[in-house]
């Protein structure tokens, strides 16, 4: 099969895409025909060697994507329709995924709106029902509102009737965020934080600013209102600087953390959570943007893509 390798750590000039064996399915796994995959930025820091990665190479990222199930394993036979968010080696022509991270893929939702929604999605969905439950008449703040997270974030949380205010690092990306449900979008820059807090009632602050960007945080703490929460998911912009906890003490905040995998406990829970996610999308309440789709031959460019940050929505690669 082919597949989109790097052997060595480094930009997007170190990806190959290679012939590899066919993986062969252990116990309690099913084997996929991949049909789109999706890209995250977690695929560029194990590329630059920022992540933990397992075996030796030629290694294969990614570890998204939709297809069809060629050996069956656990509830999924063959030529059932699939998708799944994290299992590892996703670019490539064939993935095996054990069952249980499986999701049952409806006939009428595509591979590649699957592709593109289901990590990102059931991010956004967490953090509006675990992290903070997000209620109607809300303040809240959307970090990177352009990104395949903020982008679903905006629009979950202004269908529940919050209020919505998006930061993005380009002129350019405001009127997706708009149309995504924001009632403002805000440029990243100097005093980003004082400029959106000017955003809600009397200057007072968010209810919750949702941070996935990390080098932002003290700034989003600033943004939070007295008794305000910040909801610290990525790292995208960096590690953060350390915060005193005093000063959550003196403002009566709430910073937590969120983690996708400490969510995802069973595959019952995966597939309720997803089925929800795809019922939106079925129903028209929730829109999936495509930023952009390569072939997986084209990998480099996908990642320059990526990286460059100028993109809008969800990247994926195409078998």
């Amino acid at each position: 099969m082919k597949a989109l390798c790097f052997s060595r750590f480094g930009g997007p000039d170190v990806l190959e895409y290679l012939d590899v064996p066919d993986p062969i399915p252990a116990a309690g796994q099913a084997r996929v025909r991949m049909k789109a995959i999706g890209m995250n930025f977690a695929d560029i820091y194990r590329r630059r060697g920022n992540y933990h990665l397992e075996g030796t190479p030629p290694w294969i990222l990614g570890y998204e994507g939709a297809g069809v199930v060629e050996t069956a394993a656990g509830p999924f036979a063959a030529g059932d329709r699939v998708a799944f968010a994290d299992a590892p080696m996703a670019n490539a022509a064939l993935v095996c995924v054990p069952a249980d991270k499986l999701v049952p893929l409806p006939d009428d939702v595509p591979f590649e709106t699957a592709a593109a929604l289901l990590l990102q999605g059931l991010t956004a969905h967490y953090l509006v029902h675990d992290s903070y439950a997000l209620r109607a008449g809300d303040e809240v703040l959307v970090h990177a509102a352009a990104g395949g997270v903020g982008l679903l974030l905006a629009q979950i949380a202004a269908k529940k009737g919050a209020r919505v205010v998006g930061l993005v690092s380009a002129e350019g990306k405001r009127a997706a965020v708009r149309a995504a449900g924001a009632s403002a979008v805000v440029l990243y820059g100097e005093e980003w934080a004082l400029r959106a807090r000017a955003e809600t009632p009397f200057a007072r602050g968010f209810d919750v600013v949702y941070d996935s960007v990390g080098s932002t945080l003290r700034g989003s703490l600033r943004a939070a209102k007295i008794g305000g929460h910040v909801v610290f998911y990525g790292m995208s912009g960096g590690d953060p600087e350390p915060v005193d906890p005093r000063l959550l003490m003196d403002e009566s905040k709430t910073l937590t953390g969120g983690d996708l995998w400490n969510v995802l406990t069973s595959h019952d829970e995966r597939v309720r959570r997803a089925g929800e996610l795809f019922a939106a999308v079925r129903r028209g309440e929730l829109t999936v943007t495509i930023g952009g789709t390569f072939a997986l031959a084209d990998g480099r460019r996908a990642h320059e893509t990526l990286e460059g940050r100028g993109s809008i929505g969800k990247l994926l690669l195409l078998p």
